[in-house]
């Protein structure tokens, strides 16, 4: 069974920055679009940003300037690395590929941004 594991959260400061990270468990061969979602307490899940297997990526309007995700292809891994973190930006962190078994999500990490 394919899993995806997301590595990178943590507690910042606002204004801080933190790399998160999406690899699978096993060759999941290929992989259309990946994205990054996120859900905050009381919240529905929200889409953050997603990069089709061209590289092409796409942002949701309130992380677009401070966000910016890469995929490496060759390992079929996801990072997002955001910057001038804000208090708003505190959820948990989903990760989703889209891959030849339908799509496969991670089961989250933690962003806190708290001073």
């Amino acid at each position: 069974q394919v899993q995806l594991v997301e590595s990178g959260g943590g507690l910042v400061q606002p204004g801080g920055s933190l790399r998160l990270s999406c690899a699978a468990s096993t060759t999941i061969g290929r992989v259309a679009a990946m994205d990054w979602y996120r859900q905050a307490p009381g919240r529905q899940r929200e889409w953050v940003a997603s990069v089709t297997d061209r590289g092409t990526t796409l942002y949701a309007n309130s992380v677009k300037g401070r966000f910016t995700l890469s995929r490496d292809n060759a390992n079929n891994t996801l990072t997002l690395q955001m910057n001038n973190l804000k208090a708003e930006d505190t959820a948990l962190y989903y990760c989703k590929f889209g891959t030849v078994y339908g799509d496969v999500w991670g089961q989250g990490t933690q962003v806190t941004v708290s001073s």
